[in-house]
């Protein structure tokens, strides 16, 4: 029960990642904020969980005034705020030759923009309970895929923005801001994305061990479990800081160019 009597907003909680951080909370003893765009998935979530430790809001967090009415919503249907955990996010595959600036803008708003806001809007509650922010990146933030420009780019920006809130409101506000960038997650967008991209609905069982020493890539399980230190008060007064969670080094990584990597026929 680490997580006991706080209230907390997950955005992109109908699936995912966010849908298994908002479980793992109410296990440990928290009343969520259900967030998403899909009706159905999020009153499924609800059910799961039980209406009386979880509420559904469904909104674009894009949309003018999304952030204020999460909030607002949050306010009226617990009477304070104690932690937010800004998970929702827009991954679309696009690099420099299909983005325009419009599209560009949008993965922006929706990945950068809107979690400031959202941030900015709850300050007030969350220096009121000594609360903190944990953002959801991703280990992209460093380079990104070749096909996932937009999406990487708003993560970099996201890191730096955590560093920056996690320093200036820890001090000015007594508001914890940090950051976790899971890598490969089996979540059920990822198993739909693969399959747009043309492979086999069991890819997931057959990774190269370059990709997953473990033999299988993370769940989204593992990250909600990762998430909760942060958002417990057993993290004391750390602020500021950048996670990675992925199964290998990831920052100055070299796998070895031989047969291990490399496929090859023999004659």
């Amino acid at each position: 029960m680490r997580l006991k009597d706080k209230i907390i907003i997950v955005t992109g909680s109908t699936t995912g990642i966010g849908k298994a951080i908002a479980k793992r909370c109410v296990a440990e003893g928290a009343k969520v904020i259900i967030h998403g765009l899909e009706q159905e998935l999020g009153e499924a979530v609800v059910k799961e969980i039980g209406s009386d430790k979880a509420t559904l809001l469904i909104d674009d967090l894009s949309n003018e005034g999304a952030a204020q009415r999460l909030v607002d919503f949050t306010m009226k249907t617990y009477g304070r705020l104690d932690v937010i955990v800004n998970n929702a996010a827009f991954i679309p595959s696009s690099d420099i030759h299909s983005t325009d600036m419009n599209f560009f803008r949008k993965v922006l708003e929706v990945n950068t923009i809107a979690p400031f806001a959202l941030i900015k809007s709850a300050l007030p509650f969350l220096s009121e309970s000594n609360g903190c922010v944990l953002n959801i990146g991703s280990v992209n933030a460093y380079s990104g895929e070749p096909n996932l420009l937009p999406y990487s780019v708003s993560k970099g920006a996201l890191m730096t923005m955590t560093r920056n809130l996690g320093d200036t409101l820890h001090r000015e506000n007594s508001v914890r801001v940090n950051q976790i960038n899971p890598g490969w997650v089996l979540t059920e967008r990822e198993i739909q994305r693969k399959r747009e991209q043309g492979l086999p609905d069991d890819w997931y069982k057959q990774i190269p061990s370059v990709f997953a020493p473990a033999g299988r890539i993370l769940f989204p399980e593992e990250i909600a479990a990762a998430a909760v230190y942060w958002l417990a008060d057993e993290s004391g007064p750390i602020s500021g800081q950048v996670v990675d969670l992925e199964q290998h080094p990831f920052i100055g990584r070299n796998p070895p160019k031989d047969v291990t990597t490399i496929p090859s026929k023999k004659s």
